[in-house]
């Protein structure tokens, strides 16, 4: 068995697309563990993963967002954030800051915000004067707010993995996402004042109710997911249809949709769904094999004897999820450790909508965390910056993400106060 991890890393390193090396792997090592009896209900394994109610949103929330972001949303949000915050001191940062949070109701992705709004923020930052890699750390650092506040693609796929409630996670969503808004917001205006950097004049500032308006369509989705959700009117997937005929609508108010657009869209939805639903395939191949080795009773064992328990394990989760999502691919990382770790955390009485909150959190840090940050990666590709140098400028606001990820494992409150207000059932 010491060839398996040999073999994996050999495979990483060739190139190799994620799933195949999983589905490599995982059939290897049934062979090696002399556990090829079982290799013919694989196929069952595998549907058994996939059908999952709740994964059924994953698709029509991916959607949503391919067809917002055609329509040409991006500049209507980011003009009515101008009005808002863009006359203060370092008021470029402060908008792409809020944007990110408008943005989040849309996209529901790190990688996507980071994609959309790169091109448009860091070009024009650096126009009126700011420093490009700070310009470009902002960018990727401010993305992280996409999958935190709901809809977010991780947590249904959280969901999915461990039957916790998609609603009360998206619910869960809510604070975590507008504290790291204000965090990082507050770091902009200590950095504003320490580098001087330039804010806005009225000149440049788009007028307020005109900017809403424009950008009322955009802001009233999530409103219109999560109001559906709490309030009890539909499930998770009832409410990702209604997105779709939502984005559909709000799609003609601002460029109009024409048949190209709709393709495009529903072509990369297709894409970007496949990817995820291989990889589950391929690792709910490598989880059969764990159950009948008995690595998570091993592993449940090895905490016990260590004592790790309450806290202390949430804290220990903390550091190997924030490892893997530096190196991992977000569904990557869930599917593969969730099943090794998650269930003696619950087993131990973490409420499972608080552990969520903290594990997707915990893996949107590493997105924007060195040495293969993925957002980092795309703000760096799409603007010509070099990755290391705008990875130092990024430094400040890990550390804030990281202090406000460890208030979030500590004080649950953080994350089950709207759920509990909303009357989900939560610990």
């Amino acid at each position: 068995m010491w060839l398996i991890p040999f073999i994996f890393v050999l495979l990483l390193l060739s190139g190799t697309a994620f799933a195949y090396l999983m589905g490599a792997v995982s059939i290897l090592s049934f062979v090696m563990a002399d556990k090829t009896q079982f290799l013919s209900i694989l196929p069952q394994r595998v549907f058994a993963q996939l059908d999952v109610f709740a994964f059924m949103a994953m698709p029509l929330f991916i959607l949503t967002a391919e067809i917002m972001t055609r329509a040409g949303v991006t500049r209507s949000l980011i003009d009515f954030a101008l009005s808002i915050v863009g006359r203060f001191r370092g008021g470029l940062g402060h908008v792409n800051i809020l944007t990110s949070v408008f943005f989040a109701g849309i996209s529901g992705s790190a990688i996507a915000d980071s994609a959309a709004l790169s091109r448009t923020f860091v070009p024009e930052m650096v126009e009126r004067g700011y420093n490009p890699y700070y310009a470009g750390a902002i960018t990727a650092a401010s993305s992280m707010i996409g999958p935190i506040i709901p809809p977010s693609i991780i947590m249904i796929l959280y969901g999915g993995l461990t039957g916790a409630s998609v609603a009360a996670l998206f619910a869960a969503g809510i604070v975590p996402g507008i504290l790291l808004a204000v965090a990082l917001m507050v770091l902009n205006a200590v950095m504003a004042r320490i580098g001087n950097h330039p804010g806005g004049t009225a000149a440049t500032v788009p007028s307020f109710w005109p900017s809403l308006r424009r950008a009322a369509p955009a802001l009233l989705l999530p409103v219109v997911i999560l109001g559906s959700l709490v309030l009890g009117l539909a499930t998770p997937t009832e409410g990702s249809a209604i997105a779709v005929l939502f984005a559909l609508i709000a799609g003609q108010f601002y460029t109009g949709l024409s048949r190209r657009m709709l393709f495009d869209a529903l072509e990369a939805t297709a894409r970007l769904t496949g990817t995820i639903f291989i990889i589950l395939a391929a690792i709910s191949v490598l989880g059969f094999l764990a159950g009948q080795m008995g690595w998570s009773q091993a592993l449940a064992d090895w905490v016990d004897s260590i004592g790790l328990t309450g806290t202390r394990y949430l804290f220990f989760l903390v550091g190997i999820f924030l490892i893997a999502g530096m190196f991992m691919d977000t569904p990557v990382a869930l599917t593969l450790l969730i099943p090794l770790f998650v269930p003696q955390a619950l087993a131990q009485g973490v409420d499972p909508v608080h552990l969520g909150i903290v594990l997707c959190f915990n893996l949107c840090v590493g997105l924007i965390t060195p040495p293969l940050g993925k957002c980092l990666v795309v703000v760096a590709a799409l603007t010509g910056l070099n990755y290391w140098r705008m990875a130092l400028a990024a430094l400040p606001f890990i550390a804030v993400q990281l202090l406000l990820l460890l208030a979030l494992a500590y004080w649950p409150e953080l994350s089950l106060a709207v759920p509990r207000l909303a009357g989900f059932s939560v610990n």
